[in-house]
């Protein structure tokens, strides 16, 4: 059995290096908001014959104009999300792709929109963030009998959060990756991979307390070497199938399967190496307090 804990202050502080380069690249650049935060315009095409949508969305970056999203909306047919953008704009547009792409356009729509996610939509989010968060708080608390429980898979899940959003800082400044309401979604379905596999662990920490007993460290040792190889296993087939939607899946959901990538790394990593160390170093801590405490009455 290996003495994962023994090294705890060390996934500790890369887990603070992480987040704290995240941080920097959160105040320094900020996040690049999309259209669904900023509004826009929408483009709908319909082409004769089958195109390159990273061909096309190149032509229009060549004018000056950042591509947000490509959506295939039927046979040959496709929306680009833009900024906002002049009828003048539209037409350069529509002439460049017909130049490069050597075939017949018919411009389906041509419309400015506002901003589909709100001040009180991204209000309402952050609410029920932290609903969720407490609730899953006192659940987890509730079926392992302790607050420490609970209280240590909120931080490891509030850790993949933050992780998340300093990389697409650090994306945003590099590669221009823009925040969407794709990026909404996957940074909530992150939230419940990260709580699961915290779970998973602590239900063997459990089950291994009732059969033989023992300190909480030595329980999260033979918990953490017991889960290690199948919590790998299962990151890894997710991994190899983000990395192909990353490589090959174009521009339409290229950065929606970034975010769940880096999200599944960071789950990954903050269940066995974040939310245990923080439980183990609990515990600790609290032993401590109570033996200080013990000593102090007798004395």
């Amino acid at each position: 059995m290996m003495n994962w804990m023994r090294y705890r202050l060390v996934y500790l502080t890369i887990s603070l290096v992480v987040i704290g380069v995240g941080v920097f690249s959160l105040l320094k650049w900020g996040l690049r908001l999309g259209v669904d935060f900023t509004g826009g315009s929408n483009l709908e095409y319909k082409f004769s014959q089958n195109i390159s949508t990273e061909v096309a969305s190149q032509e229009i970056e060549n004018l000056g104009i950042n591509v947000t999203s490509v959506q295939s909306t039927g046979d040959n047919s496709y929306l680009f999300k833009l900024p906002y953008i002049s009828q003048d704009d539209e037409e350069k547009i529509t002439g460049a792709l017909k130049e490069k792409t050597k075939t017949d356009i018919t411009l389906l729509r041509f419309e400015n929109v506002g901003p589909a996610i709100g001040p009180e939509l991204i209000k309402k989010t952050i609410y029920a963030i932290v609903i969720s968060a407490g609730m899953i708080l006192l659940w987890v608390a509730y079926q392992f009998k302790s607050i420490k429980f609970g209280t240590s898979a909120v931080l490891a899940m509030f850790h993949d959060s933050l992780v998340l959003i300093g990389s697409y800082a650090l994306f945003g400044h590099i590669w221009k990756a823009e925040i969407d309401f794709l990026f909404v979604t996957a940074m909530l379905t992150i939230l419940s991979f990260s709580v699961h596999d915290t779970i998973v662990v602590y239900d063997r920490i459990r089950e291994t307390q009732r059969k033989v007993g023992g300190s909480l460290m030595d329980l999260a040792n033979k918990a953490l070497t017991q889960t290690m190889v199948r919590s790998l296993n299962n990151s890894f087939t997710i991994i190899f199938m983000l990395t192909a939607l990353i490589l090959l899946g174009g521009t339409t959901v290229k950065w929606f399967a970034a975010a769940l990538f880096v999200g599944t790394v960071s789950g990954t990593y903050s269940s066995p190496f974040v939310a245990v160390p923080l439980l183990v170093t609990w515990d600790e801590i609290e032993k401590k307090v109570k033996s200080i405490k013990s000593m102090r009455k007798k004395s």
